[in-house]
């Protein structure tokens, strides 16, 4: 594991003067030492195919220590197992389990699609939310699960088939034009944004970070505002939507939903989950410090429901807020 002197040596230069522009020099420490090593190797068990108690007998035969995760009963994290030595289980090849960070795992359970609701995926490759949330459904209801790129969404296909989400439609198309065709539609929403992905750098992995900019962050908020204007004229009156990114700028987090607030009449729900993290107490819901640049004291307010993930040894930093419709 690097020290957080290297860390800094290695992640580009303009982002990390950017995190302490934004965050205390001692959050600061926390998110380079949580970039600082390997993460461990996490999956959800596909509840459509199997359950835990199988997988977890399953893991033992195969001499795989793990714990489960207090706040998800589906979620487990893996001691002694890489992701390539997992693909090789049986369990993995029949869509019993699915390898996703915690952290991924996270805007489902904040959205909480219901059996017989109709949700709408906006961003949905490689499908990992999608097939999360169908198992939370049980299978029941309506999900469109919605991907632009041609090769992504051919991903998207293979692994809500591979894990049997029959409720699930595969779309290829624009998102930023799904508010005008599905308007009004939706039950519920996630808009897990495309974003420069800060929350999953790893300093040892040049190319985790390597096509970062900060012209990257300036051109992603402005599709991510597309794609939310989209995603919010999808949802009913009275509708709720998560939106979420992995990474820990303010102009892909807080900025857009200042912009949503003021352009779209927003309004933040509080979000009741709790992730805890005994190495590093990763969860943060949004203080004043973090907020101050943003507005007014009833804005800042607003803000300050979304929480944010920290990156550390079993999470990636992610960035999560509940909307609901007017």
């Amino acid at each position: 594991m690097l020290s957080v002197l290297e860390v800094k040596k290695r992640l580009p230069k303009e982002f990390v003067e950017r995190l302490y522009e934004n965050y205390t020099p001692l959050t600061v420490d926390k998110i380079l030492s949580g970039m600082s090593g390997e993460r461990n190797t996490t999956l959800r068990v596909n509840t459509l195919k199997s359950n835990v108690q199988a997988v977890m007998n399953d893991l033992k035969e195969n001499n795989i220590k793990f714990d489960r995760v207090q706040w998800y009963g589906d979620a487990l994290v893996l001691k002694n197992a890489s992701e390539k030595q997992v693909q090789k289980l049986e369990l993995y090849e029949s869509g019993s389990i699915y390898l996703q960070s915690l952290s991924s795992m996270v805007p489902p359970l904040v959205l909480g699609p219901k059996a017989n609701e109709k949700i709408l995926d906006l961003t949905a490759a490689p499908g990992s939310k999608t097939t999360q949330m169908a198992a939370m459904m049980k299978n029941n209801g309506y999900i469109l699960a919605n991907e632009l790129d041609v090769l992504r969404c051919e991903r998207l296909k293979y692994n809500v088939e591979k894990q049997e989400a029959t409720i699930v439609e595969v779309n290829n198309g624009r998102g930023e034009t799904i508010g005008k065709q599905y308007e009004g539609y939706f039950d519920k929403v996630l808009l897990d944004a495309p974003c420069s992905g800060e929350g999953r750098f790893l300093a040892n992995d040049a190319k985790t970070y390597r096509s970062w900019s900060e012209k990257t962050v300036r051109e992603l908020a402005k599709l991510q505002k597309k794609l939310f204007k989209s995603a919010y004229q999808a949802l009913k009156p009275d509708g709720e939507m998560v939106y979420s990114t992995c990474t820990l700028n303010k102009e892909e987090n807080e900025d857009i939903l200042l912009w949503a607030i003021q352009e779209l009449g927003i309004k933040l729900l509080p979000i009741k989950i709790n992730i805890k993290n005994a190495e590093t107490g990763n969860l943060q819901h949004l203080d004043m410090d973090s907020s101050e640049k943003i507005g007014a004291t009833s804005v800042v307010e607003e803000v300050k429901k979304a929480i944010r993930i920290l990156p550390s040894k079993e999470t990636e930093g992610f960035f999560v807020a509940k909307i609901k419709k007017a």
